[in-house]
């Protein structure tokens, strides 16, 4: 069991929630992630660190985890004792819910972290050092995953972290629903939400992905998932895109951290 202070690290959230709402990094994470999940030797441990007032994410996350691993066991955290309180009717078997926050207070180390959409009440100067607390946290091979979405999570943006930091960026959204991939600025994490301005690499990133949507305009007849994926194929001609075509027709694509990272942070 990790360390306990005497009081959890963090503030609460809103709490707000949805069931289905992170459907989508659910899905990214059991496929990118879940070999990683099969290699660990014991059954592999999970966190939905602050789900909020109800617990529907932490019960649909390990049911999308076990498609990976079947062994995963998940625990619920959250800050708030009344919400702790209020999930524990949904415990059962390999689903936990316990009071904490930051310092993760589960046994062992975990293969996987995620914290949706929790940052985002904090400063953007707080990001880095919850990140690394975070992904102190992690089993060797294990991933914290950090994002935002929107109430019925139809836009999300998240952050793919493993012990030595940062590595993807991963843009998801219902193509329906979809004006312009610019959209999802509005989702961005904290880390990037506010550096969406000219002379930041995120800034310009969304910038050639409209103008790779634009030009794609003539896949639309063919539907909005044909329009996406023809807009990365050629965004990708300028950008290191990480993943292909059989996660672009989810409607995502995943970036490699570096070239979308706040200039002092590439160190320039």
């Amino acid at each position: 069991m990790a360390p306990r202070t005497t009081r959890p690290v963090g503030t609460p959230t809103r709490g707000t929630t949805n069931p289905n709402r992170l459907r989508r990094m659910d899905r990214w994470i059991a496929a990118v992630h879940g070999p990683a999940l099969r290699r660990s030797p014991e059954p592999p441990v999970a966190v939905d660190l602050g789900y909020g007032a109800a617990p529907w994410t932490a019960v649909e996350l390990l049911a999308r985890l076990r498609t990976a691993d079947p062994r995963t066991l998940l625990y619920g955290i959250e800050i708030e004792p009344a919400r702790v309180e209020a999930a524990k009717p949904y415990e059962g078997a390999g689903l936990s819910f316990v009071h904490g926050g930051f310092e993760v207070p589960v046994p062992g180390a975990p293969a996987l972290i995620r914290a949706a959409n929790v940052l985002r009440q904090y400063d953007e100067e707080q990001v880095a050092a919850v990140w690394a607390r975070l992904c102190g946290r992690l089993a060797p091979g294990g991933l914290l995953v950090e994002g935002t979405c929107d109430e019925i999570g139809r836009r999300h943006v998240w952050v793919a972290l493993d012990r030595g930091g940062p590595r993807t960026v991963t843009f998801a959204t219902r193509l329906g629903s979809l004006e312009r991939p610019s959209d999802l600025a509005e989702r961005l994490p904290k880390a990037l939400i506010h550096r969406n301005v000219p002379g930041e690499p995120v800034h310009a990133f969304l910038r050639d992905f409209d103008r790779a949507w634009a030009a794609a305009a003539p896949y639309a007849s063919l539907g909005a998932r044909q329009r996406w994926i023809r807009s990365v194929r050629d965004l990708a001609a300028d950008w290191p895109v990480v993943d292909g075509p059989r996660r672009w027709r989810q409607g995502e694509v995943t970036v490699r951290w570096d070239a979308l990272a706040p200039r002092e942070a590439r160190g320039t």
